[in-house]
């Protein structure tokens, strides 16, 4: 992966890698929701944890949207992620509101990225210019467009409009409990977090 963070959060390279003993001994979790809003940093985060867990990364984008920004009809998606959820072990690296229910069905933990809404919007911003400029395929063959950015379809307009109900929704799953739900305020508290598990020995 570049240098350069490809949803916001931290490069890659600077995420903490797990100790080796959180690896052989098994992470508490195999079933990994990444929740957030659009450009927290959640693909990223979840393709790092897939490579230090070994377990399957799922990119939700290329399960819903088909070349050409076609959406994939709902029924559709709704069997695509159930069959995933149905496995013993997955990263999903978002979660619709239209099926959210499905993977919080089986889902051990959530990972909510509350982050502020001034770091998040500058960090899709930088994403979205970088990928128009660069032409880079977020899913499918699909690119970013410029014509977009300021329309009614706009990923800006739609991170703008979802950011408190993404927000309330990780705050009530994790007043309700049914789930572990670990909410993450800044990017580092990802990193503090593992040593948090690391020195209470949770992972053992």
């Amino acid at each position: 992966m570049d240098a350069v963070a490809t949803d916001g959060l931290m490069p890659e390279d600077d995420l903490p890698d797990l100790d080796p003993s959180q690896r052989q001994l098994g992470f508490p979790y195999k079933r990994i929701l990444i929740y957030g809003v659009t450009g927290s940093g959640k693909t990223t985060m979840a393709k790092h944890l897939s490579k230090q867990l070994d377990l399957p990364y799922i990119d939700v984008d290329s399960l819903t949207w088909e070349p050409n920004w076609v959406e994939v009809p709902l029924d559709i998606q709704e069997q695509r992620i159930r069959d995933i959820c149905a496995r013993d072990g997955w990263i999903l690296d978002s979660a619709y509101g239209k099926w959210v229910n499905l993977p919080l069905d089986r889902v051990e933990l959530v990972i909510g990225l509350d982050y502020s809404r001034m770091r998040v919007f500058s960090q899709l911003l930088r994403r979205t210019l970088r990928r128009a400029i660069k032409r880079e395929p977020v899913c499918n063959g699909n690119v970013e467009q410029f014509s977009k950015m300021f329309s009614k379809d706009s990923i800006l307009l739609w991170q703008h409009v979802s950011f408190h109900r993404k927000r309330e929704r990780i705050h009530r799953w994790a007043a309700e409990g049914k789930f572990e739900v670990k909410v993450l305020k800044r990017p580092i508290d990802f990193d503090l977090w593992l040593v948090e598990l690391d020195r209470s020995k949770e992972f053992r």
